[in-house]
């Protein structure tokens, strides 16, 4: 799993039946500030992902690569390997909160 931030969407009118209907998402991977460790930075890497629970432009959200994006009963008969499961609200890296969707 990773976290990461939605960067922006892709449409694709021609593409497998299975597909149909399903909202894709450009994210690109955050990890935490090497230097310090007092926020998240972006990689600097894009991944396509589906979105199975409605996230939006900006929003940090929780991924899957791999057979694991298939698990979900959203995705498991889709061509996919990589799909969003989450929206993250926090990340806290010891006693310290070094995310919140809230600020």
């Amino acid at each position: 799993m990773f976290v990461g931030r939605i960067t922006g969407s892709v449409v694709s009118s021609q593409k497998v039946e299975a597909m149909v209907g399903q909202k894709l998402l450009i994210v690109e991977p955050l990890r935490v500030n090497e230097k310090d460790q007092s926020d998240l930075t972006p990689t600097g890497r894009s991944f396509i992902v589906v979105d199975t629970v409605g996230a939006g432009q900006g929003e940090v959200v929780l991924c899957v690569q791999g057979s694991s994006a298939r698990f979900t009963p959203e995705t498991k008969k889709l061509p996919i390997d990589a799909a969003i499961i989450g929206i993250v609200d926090q990340v806290h890296i010891g006693n310290r909160e070094i995310f919140n969707s809230k600020d």
